[in-house]
């Protein structure tokens, strides 16, 4: 069986504003993630989709991702207990 490669997203990501909502970036340029949302609460409802301030909440969170796992290191192949 050949050997998997393991594909890195190196940090520090960061968030970047686009039309509609954000794009988290890997230290070396790459799209890692985008989310979208709707500039007012009643917009959002309507489509039942996120605000934009909902949207630059977990875009940042997202990007927090790689100092959250360096901090909370688990085994590969090992399961974590639910809280």
């Amino acid at each position: 069986m050949p050997e998997q490669s393991t594909r890195r997203f190196p940090p520090p990501w960061s968030v970047e504003q686009i039309p509609g909502g954000f794009k988290v970036k890997g230290a070396n340029g790459q799209s890692l993630a985008y989310v979208y949302g709707r500039e007012s609460k009643a917009d959002a409802d309507i489509a039942n989709v996120l605000t934009m301030d909902e949207a630059r909440c977990i875009a940042a969170n997202i990007a927090k991702l790689p100092t959250f796992l360096a901090a909370n290191p688990v085994a590969e192949g090992s399961e974590q207990e639910p809280p």
